[in-house]
């Protein structure tokens, strides 16, 4: 049954912007700049999985490029031309492409603005219990420590 607080159907650019952009601790939080996540998900309240409408400046990134063992990802381009980076190499999608990203294909993957406009897609991921993360090209992993997803270098000490 529908919430009655929330409403059937909304502009999913009125959602208002992830308040923190991005859970990474630093040094890499501050390569985020330039990215904007509408958790289109989370205001509907949808448990199994979640989605984002998302904004990336000129120059910016989605995220360090990844890889997830227990997730699910899927992009669609809406606006824009981002170059995928995988580790196939590069790919340029544009609006109506689409790329996914099977859990557990090792292929890890990120979303680059090369250009001097927005690029806005819609990324869908699982909420898939136990998932970890790793980042090739970075001293970082995510793992699950209890409930919470967090994050520690490649040899196992947490980052603070």
């Amino acid at each position: 049954m529908q919430n009655p607080s929330r409403p059937i159907a909304i502009v999913a650019a009125d959602v208002p912007p992830k308040s923190k952009q991005t859970a990474y601790p630093e040094p890499f939080a501050s390569r985020m700049t330039g990215r904007i996540k509408h958790a289109l998900g989370d205001h509907f309240g949808l448990q199994n999985f979640g989605v984002n409408l998302t904004t990336i400046a000129p120059g910016g990134v989605t995220a360090l490029r990844h890889a997830h063992t227990r997730q699910d990802e899927f992009v669609y381009i809406l606006q824009g031309t981002a170059t995928l980076k995988t580790d196939h190499g590069a790919t340029r999608l544009g609006p109506g492409m689409c790329a996914g990203f099977p859990a557990g294909s090792g292929d890890a993957h990120c979303l680059v603005n090369e250009t001097d406009d927005d690029v806005v897609y819609l990324e869908v991921g699982d909420r898939s219990i136990g998932d970890e993360v790793t980042y090739p090209e970075d001293d970082l992993k995510a793992i699950m420590i209890g409930t919470e997803r967090g994050f520690v270098h490649l040899d196992g000490t947490p980052y603070r």
